[in-house]
């Protein structure tokens, strides 16, 4: 019974239910949803609901786990506790959930081949992506990554050793942030919700294991991070918000990485071994869930494959199959929310570039549905969102 937790709130303190255990928290746009084990001490009745709550007071009630709080703000960490409440009063508070920040699930698809566009996507919902604007030069083999506000495009080309920025809540054209360290196409791009990494890339032939940093809500020039284990371009990344995840490539040895690497995103240093993939891959994109992280598409001995992998991010180990994309695609985009994974665009085997953007539901596994299309077919593109893993 509720005895020995900070007290209860009821009637009847013996008979009032225990504390729900284990409470976490993900953050959608202006809600979050709570989730909690239910006491297995009951008191004196049945529990008749639950209560979630914020610290700021605001709230929602159920009859079980998970409850959904609405009226949030985006932006504002929150944290939470849960009372079980039957017909003798309340349970003490559970212990507090870790902080989430709300967002807008809005995710963005930048640049391509001969490209300059940006659009835009509901992520919760689903259907055809809209116009946002237009980066300040054409890029492809580009990276992207984002904070809950702003979302930032970089690189490509080989010669542009430019960084684009764009306020995701709006629309616009990008405007200047400043250049990386090295000027590279073929480098992805991660973060979490205060610093952006760019990794890997080549140029004139030459392939480089650079990671450079910048600080996403400023502007200014790129700085050294560390360096990945291998040289290589056309890799893929994905995050929690304290970990970075770097996967294939191909490399100076003129093979398809299975690597896959990791670095702790609030510190600097070289990345470090996580794992392998299922099979070497380049040209392919990442995604992630605040846990999960996904890597889809790609190109496997020299063809386009719809496979699609994932890994727990903040363990080590090996790749798991998740299922498949509906079509089999390489250079392909990739962004998130905590829920859903998201791949557009890239090139068909035929050669042709697709408008299809396809989704998965991170926490499951399973083949790939179509979400719509991209306003423009394109290949060598790049994603980011306002509320992806790494903003969690």
């Amino acid at each position: 019974m509720a005895r020995g937790r900070g007290g209860f709130i009821g009637q009847d303190g013996l008979n009032a239910p225990d504390s729900p255990t284990e409470v976490s928290a993900s953050a959608g746009d202006a809600q979050a949803t709570v989730s909690f084990t239910a006491p297995t001490d009951v008191g004196g009745s049945a529990i008749t609901g639950y209560r979630a709550q914020s610290n700021t007071g605001v709230g929602a009630s159920g009859s079980s786990s998970p409850i959904t709080v609405t009226g949030l703000s985006n932006g504002t960490s929150y944290t939470f506790n849960v009372w079980a409440i039957n017909a003798f009063g309340y349970s003490a508070p559970s212990d507090t959930s870790t902080g989430v920040s709300p967002a807008l699930a809005r995710g963005l698809f930048g640049g391509g081949t001969s490209s300059n566009v940006i659009d835009y996507i509901d992520i919760g919902s689903t259907g055809n992506a809209t116009d946002f604007g237009d980066l300040s030069v054409v890029r492809n083999e580009l990276g992207a990554f984002s904070s809950v506000t702003r979302g930032i495009f970089g690189l490509g080309n080989d010669s542009n050793n430019s960084i684009d920025y764009v306020t995701i809540a709006s629309t616009g054209n990008a405007s200047d942030f400043g250049d990386p360290s090295l000027n590279r196409s073929g480098a992805s791009g991660l973060s979490n919700s205060t610093r952006g990494l760019f990794s890997g890339g080549q140029a004139g032939g030459t392939y480089y294991n650079t990671i450079d940093y910048v600080t996403i809500a400023s502007t200014g020039n790129a700085t050294d991070f560390g360096n990945m284990p291998y040289n290589a371009y056309s890799n893929a990344s994905c995050a929690s918000p304290t970990r970075g995840i770097i996967a294939g490539g191909f490399t100076d040895s003129y093979v398809r990485s299975n690597a896959i690497s990791y670095v702790t995103i609030g510190s600097t240093g070289n990345a470090s071994d996580f794992g392998d993939l299922s099979s070497g891959n380049w040209l392919f994109s990442g995604c992630s869930s605040s846990t999960r992280g996904l890597f889809g598409g790609g190109n496997f001995s020299g063809s386009e494959i719809n496979n699609i992998d994932y890994i727990t991010i903040a363990s080590t180990g090996n790749a798991t199959d998740f299922g498949d994309l509906t079509t089999a695609v390489q250079n392909n985009g990739g962004l998130s929310s905590e829920a859903r994974g998201v791949f557009s665009g890239g090139r068909l085997g035929n050669g042709s570039s697709t408008n299809v953007i396809n989704y998965v539901t991170i926490a499951s596994t399973g083949n790939a549905t179509d979400f719509g299309d991209l306003t423009v077919a394109r290949q060598k593109l790049a994603g980011c969102s306002s509320a992806h893993g790494g903003l969690q």
